[in-house]
């Protein structure tokens, strides 16, 4: 609808004025912002959180209820060759991928990420063909196997949030909430991703925008 134009102040042809109108938008907009972060979404950090656990990174939410969240930042690659922490293995030494870190919670600890067409023993699917694991035997298995970076990604630590925390963080704006994507998860440049997905944001809220 075309809005007709007085000095000063802006109408549409219904005579309403025009700031209540995009007041409602807003509030249209900032519902659709926060949505339930279901696993295979991601978490992206928006420009202004400041927690220096989280600037400027991706988060791929792998568990979601009321009562907990967990995640794995996906573009905190570390320069610690997976074969260190796996020199024992078969395979290992051939091993091009390095370590993550998956966030600041149990960083002695590991987990990992794998895209499979069946679902692998002692993993839980997460979305598409990407699942997750912290299985030691699954994790030598596709060591052994030879799986690369574009299927196999290892994380030490995660993300973690208590009951009802990551929602209330939404709601305060500390977060985008986006569709996962598979390619994304295991793109070869990490480095770049948040820029990505804060351009992918963006270009969401500006297409759901009156024009």
């Amino acid at each position: 609808m075309r809005p007709l134009e007085v000095p000063g102040i802006l109408y549409d042809s219904s005579g309403m004025h025009r700031a209540a109108i995009l007041a409602l938008y807003c509030a249209v907009l900032a519902a659709q912002d926060t949505p339930v972060p279901a696993p295979g979404n991601f978490l992206v950090a928006k420009r202004a959180l400041g927690d220096p656990n989280f600037i400027q990174t991706v988060i791929l939410v792998v568990q979601y209820s009321k009562e907990s969240a967990m995640g794995l930042v996906i573009n905190d690659p570390s320069d610690i060759p997976m074969a260190k922490l796996f020199s024992g293995i078969k395979g290992s030494k051939d091993s091009a991928g390095v370590l993550y870190f998956g966030g600041p919670v149990q960083r002695s600890g590991a987990q990992a990420l794998l895209r499979s067409k069946t679902k692998p023993a002692d993993a839980r699917h997460v979305f598409e063909d990407v699942y997750v694991t912290g299985s030691s035997t699954l994790l030598e298995k596709t060591i052994e196997s030879g799986a690369k970076p574009d299927t196999f990604r290892i994380y030490l630590g995660y993300s973690g949030w208590g009951p009802g925390q990551l929602d209330r963080e939404i709601e305060a704006g500390a977060w985008h909430v986006v569709k996962g994507d598979a390619g994304s998860v295991f793109d070869p440049n990490p480095g770049s991703i948040w820029e990505r997905m804060i351009r992918r944001a963006q270009v969401r809220y500006a297409g759901t925008f009156p024009r």
